[in-house]
């Protein structure tokens, strides 16, 4: 297969491919063919992946070619090669979360969201890199190393989910998985320059954590557009008893993402009233805001009335989070984790259970400031990191100071929109800066209206100027 070709059919999006296969077009061999080679040559580069499933997903591209010959009835990802992070169990796969700790473990059953891609017929072909247990906006795996952004090899390509980000960034998949607890798959979509999406709290079941009740967690998708993230939570929406939160009402996507601007009302908030924004970055979220009152929509800046207070909750969540969850991890073998995530469960672990208690008293604060917000508006737009990808050499730590005006100098803007997990928040490519990074602007909706936050980003894809160009 010549490179032109290969080049082709991975430029494609995954509803694009989807159809193409089922007319027979494109065979599913020739597709994952070419997302074997593109992995070959992009992982070198920029350690995408963890693990690839060569063999296993040949063998599955042939026999989802055996079935669509044969005139079945298929999946809509049916033949779609996809990748999943390396936090989500693949039975008979290694599942590492990042970890020396568990560098051996094999999965002994799929995860819902993998079997329900399976259902839809996506072929799995590998595992993507990710900081250990998630924890970071950097994914710098004590295992497989740092992950580098595909614009610029010296920046970070964002994390937990940066593995999946430059998969999907690079064309080696059209599609991948990843998790959200606090931004893990905004982030590393706003810095390499795709499409990022945290559903509603329960609306891909979520099974890979030892707690059912958990509320911050949520899996993702990585996609190079909107109509792609809707047919992946299409494919991968319950509800299951495997969770318990998850959603009895249908997603309800119909192939559409068609939105009229004029009946839209928008909310616009730059810096949350406590973020020292990069100019570059404040640029293309206004000129996303401008483009979409040009075409019909209100939008209006709004005070959140927020503090820096809403980070010091998240921060005492997250402690909480790897405390608890990965209490046998620290217990078994402390020196093999990441010095920074045995901080975290060591702070996690001096916070009293009244203390965890009543930060649901000031999560409650923050949402009765954001739901006044969603009800005279369709949704907020805002950044979705207040900088461009910074260097992959820097850490979480060289982030969080406050200036003496007060402003916080931080990466991401998006841990507030898991305290209040019940509401979904994407984002989409707003621009680039003038040395060539990518930016994103955070479409967060009102409860439960995944769809409708969908078409928004849609809209806004419309009408800005488009960013990915497969930059490997």
């Amino acid at each position: 297969m010549n490179r032109s070709h290969d080049d082709k059919i991975l430029s494609r999006s995954a509803t694009e491919l989807a159809r193409l296969l089922r007319s027979r077009e494109v065979s599913a061999t020739e597709v994952v063919k070419a997302s074997l080679g593109r992995i070959d040559e992009i992982n070198p580069r920029y350690n995408a992946f963890a693990d690839v499933y060569r063999e296993d997903a040949l063998s599955h591209a042939e026999m989802a070619d055996t079935r669509i010959c044969d005139g079945e009835d298929v999946g809509p990802l049916h033949g779609v090669p996809v990748a999943i992070k390396d936090m989500t169990p693949i039975k008979g796969k290694v599942t590492t979360l990042g970890s020396r700790a568990y560098e051996q473990q094999v999965a002994q059953d799929d995860a819902w969201i993998v079997s329900a891609l399976r259902r839809a017929g996506a072929i799995i072909v590998g595992k993507t890199t990710t900081p250990e247990f998630a924890f970071s906006s950097f994914t710098q795996s004590p295992l497989f190393g740092v992950t580098r952004n595909p614009w610029d090899e010296t920046r970070t390509s964002g994390g937990s989910s940066g593995g999946s980000a430059v998969a999907v960034a690079t064309g080696a998949v059209p599609l991948a998985e990843g998790t959200d607890m606090g931004g893990s798959v905004r982030i590393p979509a706003a810095l390499c320059g795709i499409v990022g999406l945290k559903p509603s709290l329960g609306r891909i079941p979520l099974d890979i954590l030892p707690s059912s009740f958990d509320n911050i967690s949520h899996f993702g998708s990585l996609s190079r557009n909107c109509a792609d993230a809707a047919l992946f939570v299409a494919a991968t929406q319950g509800p299951d008893d495997c969770d318990i939160q998850s959603l009895p009402v249908p997603f309800g996507y119909d192939g559409s993402l068609d939105l009229d601007a004029r009946k839209l009302r928008l909310a616009l908030s730059v810096d949350f009233g406590f973020y020292a924004v990069d100019p570059e970055v404040e640029r293309n979220t206004r000129h996303a805001a401008d483009k979409l009152r040009q075409a019909g929509a209100i939008v209006e800046e709004v005070e959140l009335g927020w503090s820096t207070g809403i980070l010091d909750v998240w921060m005492d969540y997250w402690r909480v989070f790897m405390a608890a969850y990965f209490k046998g991890a620290y217990d078994e073998g402390a020196s093999l984790l990441d010095p920074a995530v045995r901080r975290l469960i060591e702070q996690g672990r001096q916070i009293s259970a009244v203390h965890y208690k009543r930060l649901e008293i000031e999560r409650t604060k923050f949402w009765n400031g954001f739901r006044s917000v969603l009800r005279d508006f369709d949704a907020l737009i805002c950044p979705t990191t207040a900088i461009p990808a910074p260097l992959a050499s820097l850490t979480d730590r060289d982030f969080g100071a406050i200036d003496r005006e007060g402003l916080y100098h931080g990466l991401d803007m998006t841990a507030p929109f898991n305290l209040i997990g019940q509401c979904p928040a994407l984002s989409v490519p707003s621009g680039l800066t003038a040395t060539g990074l990518p930016t994103g602007l955070q479409v967060v909706g009102r409860r439960y209206s995944d769809l409708a936050t969908l078409k928004i980003g849609a809209l806004a894809e419309s009408l800005l100027p488009p960013v990915l160009r497969n930059p490997h």
